[in-house]
């Protein structure tokens, strides 16, 4: 385990309206607002067409592949998240949502572009004094975060 301590900022309700990309308009939100960490809720629903990182193709093989996810159609969603600086110190969203229709639910990660139906609803809460970043892992092939 590792861990750092961070104080709660500035906590912020945010409105997504229809066609926002998720981690597009979070990321600038970030920028924006000079936040350089956060955690995040979101409630609303998605469109058809956003796609979902599902997980890696095999779970414990050397090289991750990633799956991705079309949604057929408009989902209901809740999702958590958080952002941390990368390298370069941009805010970077690692946000999973649970998007559900009728009877079936898939989960997965926004990063390969979701797009909002009509309003996502986001309570932002910005952490102070935070030490955490988002550093690539070249034997993962993807940014971990480093607390």
């Amino acid at each position: 385990m590792k861990y750092s301590e961070a104080k709660q900022g500035r906590t912020f309700v945010i409105r997504l309206e229809d066609g926002d990309i998720i981690h597009e308009a979070l990321e600038e939100f970030a920028r924006m607002h000079a936040i350089e960490a956060a955690a995040l809720i979101a409630v609303g629903a998605v469109d058809e067409g956003s796609k979902l990182v599902v997980g890696p193709e095999q779970g414990r093989s050397a090289a991750i592949t990633p799956m991705e996810y079309v949604l057929g159609n408009v989902h209901e969603i809740s999702g958590v998240g958080t952002i941390f600086p990368d390298k370069d110190r941009n805010p970077a969203l690692h946000m999973h949502i649970a998007c559900g229709r009728e009877d079936s639910t898939v989960t997965g990660c926004v990063r390969r572009g979701v797009k909002v139906w009509h309003l996502l609803e986001i309570i932002l809460f910005e952490l102070l004094d935070s030490s955490a970043s988002r550093i690539f892992d070249d034997e993962m092939g993807f940014e971990l975060l480093e607390p």
